[in-house]
């Protein structure tokens, strides 16, 4: 595994001298391109790395500081924990100091110490005051600050100390978080194929791992952190990949654990404007996040003001969790006008859709006290699985109400509360039915998963044979039947009381109004005796029957089980049957039963 590192990214105005300084620092050259060597002008992120006096290791992110080239500054401080801010002395602050500044604090950056360069050129204690004061009203704390000159080594091993005492007090990133690497750089070396590399800001990395680009699989075949190569590295961490996959990346996508995140083009956020920054918000802006840069439509849900809720569609799906912090930029601004011009916290990664009038509205007020948990998903989605909660960003709190289903808790006691009343309304509709059938239930509560509706179900409701039924209730007799089907019941009881064993004719079924459901009902409600299709008895014709032929000499045949009960063969035949399978009778041969 790779040894611990930490990744600091530097700020500040172009040419203030922040590739100077990491140069002399590290011993490396930042910048990649023969361009910018030869202009003097960063253009391009730069990566430089060294050994702090303790031994931890630090790499450096350069970033551009000209004003045409802040995208790319944000992609190269988008995914790191630490700033190390760079003013010059004899210039002192910066237009383009301050909108590093307000980029820094709109993402959240709240660790970083103050270099003020070129102390050899002129007094740096007053650059030196104004910046620290700007950077700890900014959030970053009672930031260390310290002259330093690129050219001359003044005050480099007073930064390097500082540079350790700051990446001492780095919070420790998780090593078990799900990955979501923001590439940087992306190209092909010949024989290997397609390298990226990136920061990752926590989790494990693993040759032979498979992550997700774009949704597409992809496989590390081989792994480097700081130009060696290594079997595994955690973040947080300078890494670069050797892919297998399909997929062509580029700067701006992100390699992510598969299942861990949620790709979404659509996000509800809360807006909180930049420092010096003026809404309403332009209805198209940029919106960044790590490496990435997306154009967006910005759609207000509510009145305008801090903390404001909209609704964000994004050019294309970015990997996201619940609490990410997205930039959001209007790169068309005029010279000298801030560009940054608000935080996007994301409340949810799949809105509900806005159909009615007045719903952006309502929305707006449900995300007003909305955080990013598990608990507030579940109150706009009521039901979401594990996986669901875990790719949000939200690990499930509590046990599931069903097979890996969570529940908002007053959507699941409104929906214990329903399923009765829905139960009773489907048996006064369905009189001959046996019971609701649990998929029809499903449907009227409006719920995803036919396990969600059973574990709903309470006594006196109870589920067989796919059916939700009353327990308790009365079974026995024509009482439990509709009046009508009652009424033809003891008529057909009534005929069978002078010949108990002459099944009625289908005539005078039909004549009686008993059709299939009918008796179906009836003989659910043990009013009557089925034996076979189209056979019904009075109950306990059976017993009665097997009684009878108790009497006969045994072994007896059907002709003389039908002589017996006074039957047709129709009738008789099937009895038998019936008989044989309740063991009140077998068979001896193919002729011959005898009564058991």
């Amino acid at each position: 595994m790779a040894p611990p590192m930490h990744v600091v990214a530097t700020a500040g105005h172009v040419d203030h001298g922040k590739s100077t300084l990491v140069r002399a620092l590290t011993g490396m050259e930042p910048d990649r391109l023969a361009e910018e060597r030869r202009r003097g002008l960063t253009i391009e992120l730069g990566y430089a790395w060294t050994t702090l006096p303790s031994g931890e290791r630090v790499a450096f992110v350069d970033v551009p500081g000209h004003e045409r080239f802040l995208g790319t500054m944000l992609a190269g401080v988008g995914p790191v924990p630490a700033v190390m801010f760079v003013v010059a002395a004899d210039e002192g602050w910066m237009p383009q100091s301050e909108e590093h500044l307000v980029a820094l604090r709109t993402l959240g950056v709240r660790h970083g110490l103050l270099a003020v360069t070129r102390a050899d050129l002129a007094d740096p204690a007053p650059a030196l005051e104004d910046a620290r004061d700007r950077l700890v009203e900014a959030g970053l704390g009672d930031v260390e600050a310290l002259p330093v000159s690129g050219r001359t080594g003044e005050g480099l091993d007073g930064l390097r100390a500082a540079l350790d005492r700051l990446v001492a007090a780095l919070p420790a990133p998780d090593p078990l978080a799900p990955v979501r690497l923001w590439i940087d750089r992306a190209f092909s070396v010949r024989g290997s194929g397609t390298v990226v590399t990136g920061t990752l800001p926590a989790g494990r990395v693993e040759v032979g791992d498979e992550l997700e680009l774009d949704g597409e699989p992809v496989r590390v075949r081989a792994l480097e952190s700081l130009k060696e190569h290594v079997a595994s590295v955690t973040g947080v961490a300078r890494v670069a990949l050797n892919l297998r996959g399909r997929i062509a990346p580029q700067r701006g996508h992100a390699l992510v654990t598969p299942g861990a995140w949620t790709a979404t083009s659509l996000v509800d956020v809360r807006v909180t404007m930049a420092e010096g920054a003026r809404g309403p918000l332009p209805a198209r802006l940029t919106a960044h996040i790590g490496s990435a840069s997306v154009p967006c439509e910005v759609r207000p849900l509510g009145a305008e003001a801090e903390g404001a809720a909209a609704r964000l569609r994004l050019a294309r799906p970015l990997p996201l969790h619940l609490g990410d912090a997205l930039l959001l930029r209007d790169p068309g601004r005029g010279q000298g006008e801030l560009r940054v011009l608000a935080r996007a916290t994301v409340l949810d990664v799949r809105p509900p859709e806005l159909r009615r009038r007045g719903a952006a509205r309502e929305r707006a007020k449900a995300l007003a006290d909305a955080s990013a948990d598990a608990a507030s998903l579940l109150r706009t989605h009521l039901l979401l699985r594990d996986g669901e909660l875990a790719a949000m960003g939200c690990p499930p709190e509590g046990r599931p109400v069903a097979a890996g289903w969570h529940a908002d808790p007053d959507h699941w006691s409104d929906l214990s509360t329903r399923l009765p009343e829905v139960v009773r309304r489907y048996a006064a509709a369905h009189p001959l039915e046996p019971g609701m059938p649990v998929e029809v239930a499903r449907h009227e509560l409006g719920l995803p998963d036919r396990r969600l509706v059973t574990a709903l179900v309470r006594p006196p409701l109870t589920v067989a044979d796919g059916r939700i039924t009353t327990t308790g209730r009365v079974v026995a007799g024509t009482a439990a039947l509709p009046a009508p089907v009652a009424r033809a019941v003891r008529a057909l009881l009534d005929d069978l009381a002078e010949a108990p064993f002459q099944a009625p004719e289908a005539g005078r079924l039909a004549a009686l109004g008993l059709g299939t459901r009918e008796l179906a009902a009836a003989v659910r409600a043990g009013a009557l005796l089925r034996v076979a299709e189209g056979v019904v008895l009075a109950p306990g014709a059976d017993a009665r029957a097997a009684a009878l032929l108790a009497r006969l000499p045994q072994p007896f045949t059907v002709s003389q089980a039908r002589s017996a009960l006074g039957t047709s063969r129709r009738v008789a035949v099937p009895l038998l049957e019936h008989l044989d399978r309740t063991g009140l009778t077998e068979r001896v041969d193919e002729v011959h039963r005898r009564s058991l």
